[in-house]
C-alpha cells in the first residue's frame, strides 16, 4: 500500500484516533512500509515533536509521542 491509497483509506475514517490506530496496525502487518507510516504521520500531524525521551530529569517515565515510531537513521 503507498501513501495515496493510505490517505485515501483514512478519509473514511473520521475518529482521529482511530486513523492513528489504522495506520499503526497497517504497518505492523507489514501492510505499509516506515517510510509511508512516516509520511502520513508527519502529513497528519501526529508526531508530537515537543515530547523528549532523553530528558535530563531523573525519571523512570518517558515521554512519549501519538504514535511510537522509532526510525533507524
Amino acid at each position: 500500500m503507498n501513501r495515496e491509497e493510505v490517505n485515501w483509506l483514512l478519509q473514511t475514517i473520521e475518529d482521529a484516533k482511530a486513523a492513528e490506530r489504522f495506520v499503526l496496525a497497517q504497518y505492523e502487518r507489514g501492510r505499509i512500509s516506515i517510510q509511508v507510516m512516516a509520511e502520513v504521520t508527519r502529513q497528519r500531524g501526529w508526531i508530537n515533536r515537543s515530547a523528549n525521551r532523553f530528558s535530563m530529569r531523573q525519571s523512570t517515565n518517558y515521554a512519549t509521542t501519538e504514535l511510537p515510531i522509532a526510525i533507524a537513521c
